[in-house]
């Protein structure tokens, strides 16, 4: 019977294992993505507008105003006062409202005339897209 003395250990990487890991992690990833919400939670109208570009042409990141059912005031995901609006709107150049489909036409109006009267800025409503299916 013969015995190496110096045996090669086996030098290679079994990637197998990280594969698995990493084709569990894009599925629980691909499962969770969709139930993330941004902002404030608004049920917004339903219509057959285009969608919008959340970013123009210059790069420039959008500001978001919401407003709930309750006419609480929210600037991106942090509730304001109109007061601290105005402030915070003076150099935006574009701005989306997300008014919630409960919520009185007059609120809208204010928060648009608010808008309109600060600055030169694009001011666009947000709205859900009716599914196609409802349209024919």
């Amino acid at each position: 019977m013969k015995v190496k003395r110096n045996p090669q250990p086996n030098v290679y990487i079994n990637v197998a294992p990280l594969v698995e890991v990493m084709l569990v992690l894009v599925i629980i990833f691909m499962l969770t993505a969709p139930t993330l919400n941004v902002g404030v939670q608004v049920n917004l109208p339903k219509t057959q507008a285009a969608s919008l570009n959340s970013i123009d042409n210059n790069n420039t990141k959008p500001l978001i105003i919401s407003i709930n059912k309750s006419g609480q005031i929210y600037l991106n995901e942090d509730q304001v006062n109109i007061n601290t609006l105005i402030n915070k709107i003076k150099n935006a150049k574009i701005v989306y409202v997300r008014g919630d489909e409960g919520l009185p036409y007059g609120k809208i109006m204010e928060i648009m005339g608010i808008l309109s009267s600060s600055g030169d800025c694009k001011v666009s409503l947000i709205s859900e897209q009716l599914s196609r299916l409802n349209t024919r």
